[in-house]
């Protein structure tokens, strides 16, 4: 009876933070807010980067740096409104009687991953297409993007419900989210230049399992400090 009881208990958790995530995607559809501000931020600075050292030969070690500071940053400016648009329509109050906390996490996590995909499905390719940046190991690089993209979703997200409430939103959120997410830069960063080089120069495994582990250390931490947070 109690195994019941937890299966249900997890399906009804499951079932709430799709119906959070569906109502959070279609309302972005109408708005598109933030879907506008991670890409437009993205694709400015891809040809402003583009521009600025075309000229040059820059190396692989430049390339993958700058590829992740472009993700980083153009994730920043749009994975905040998750908890902000809440705050401004005046529904969060109304979110906490219809869901659990874990269940609100959930759903607003789940947008955010897929928010970060949709716009790295653009910048990525066209990054690539217009740096002439020769990717060898192309399962490396999406096994980095992947996991990356987890470790930013789940520290932006849990990030954005503290700075919900401040006035100084946008700001705020890359300065509190930069050193909490600055090991996904390092790794991803690392784990591209190998898939970048003909020749691995070290072990991806390791550095993988670390973009892996970071992911669930940070989304583990937001469930469970999301109630404090949320209910402040």
């Amino acid at each position: 009876m109690e195994s019941l009881n937890q299966k249900q208990g997890l399906l009804q958790t499951g079932t709430n933070a799709y119906l959070i995530f569906k109502k959070d995607l279609l309302q972005e559809f109408k708005t598109r807010y933030a879907l506008n501000a991670i890409f437009l931020f993205a694709l400015v600075t891809l040809f402003a980067v583009s521009f600025a050292i075309g000229t040059f030969n820059a190396s692989s070690d430049i390339l993958s740096a700058l590829l992740w500071i472009i993700l980083f940053f153009a994730s920043m400016s749009g994975l905040s409104h998750i908890f902000v648009r809440e705050e401004e329509a005046h529904t969060a109050d109304t979110l906490k009687l219809v869901a659990k906390p874990t269940e609100i996490f959930l759903g607003k996590l789940i947008f955010n991953i897929v928010l970060l995909f949709m716009v790295e499905l653009l910048v990525v390719p066209l990054y690539v297409a217009i740096m002439n940046f020769t990717i060898y190991h192309i399962l490396l690089l999406a096994a980095a993007l992947l996991f990356g993209t987890f470790g930013l979703a789940g520290g932006g997200t849990i990030v954005a419900a503290i700075i919900a409430k401040s006035n100084a939103r946008g700001a705020l959120f890359t300065v509190l989210a930069f050193p909490i997410l600055l090991p996904v830069l390092v790794t991803g960063i690392s784990v591209t230049k190998n898939a970048a080089t003909e020749k691995l120069f070290s072990n991806p495994v390791s550095e993988l399992q670390s973009l892996f582990a970071f992911a669930i250390v940070i989304i583990t931490a937001g469930i469970l400090l999301f109630d404090f947070i949320w209910n402040e």
